[in-house]
């Protein structure tokens, strides 16, 4: 079955280690024959989330940013794959602003049901990206429908372009594969 696949890379950074991984992914789904998207955050204007709830009766964000756009292909896509840097052994600050700004999903009929995380950490231990998974997971609980489907973790990469023959490349692209 062909699925939409929605890929959201969240490092700030050219040539990041988490974009590589996110890169691998598209091309695993796209030789399975899915339709890929692959949207980076870096250039976008994304704002905080204000806490006003007024999504949760209009289904839309009152703030007019790139977010609105986003979160309307993420309601479209029948699997969503977050890229992100591990800071500080957890997600990136624009990771977690978009899951905060993706709120009007939470009362409307969603598409997704395979969510995966992929993480690219200058630790090379596989608990380096729990940080960021614990959050994610927290937000995929809020999505009865969903469920964590997979994660990569591309350890041991700090420079731009450290990931290049890192195995997690061929993890993320086998994982894509099976998306």
């Amino acid at each position: 079955m062909r699925k939409k696949v929605l890929i959201i890379s969240t490092s700030l950074r050219k040539n990041s280690n988490s974009d590589a991984l996110a890169a691998a992914f598209a091309e695993g789904a796209n030789e399975a024959g899915h339709e890929t998207e692959h949207i980076s955050l870096m250039g976008k204007t994304i704002g905080f989330c204000r806490g006003c709830f007024a999504c949760q009766k209009t289904r839309r964000c009152v703030i007019h940013d790139d977010a609105g756009a986003i979160v309307q292909k993420m309601l479209a896509a029948d699997v969503l794959v977050f890229a992100t840097p591990v800071y500080y052994y957890e997600m990136s600050g624009q990771m977690k602003t978009m899951l905060d700004r993706a709120n009007p999903l939470f009362p409307a009929d969603y598409a997704f049901r395979d969510v995966y995380l992929l993480a690219a950490a200058a630790d090379d231990e596989e608990t380096a990206m729990d940080g960021a998974l614990k959050g994610l997971e927290g937000w995929i609980a809020c999505f009865p429908e969903a469920r964590l489907a997979g994660t990569v973790l591309g350890g041991g990469v700090s420079n731009a372009g450290d990931i290049k023959g890192h195995p997690s490349l061929l993890k993320a692209r086998e994982m894509g594969k099976q998306a």
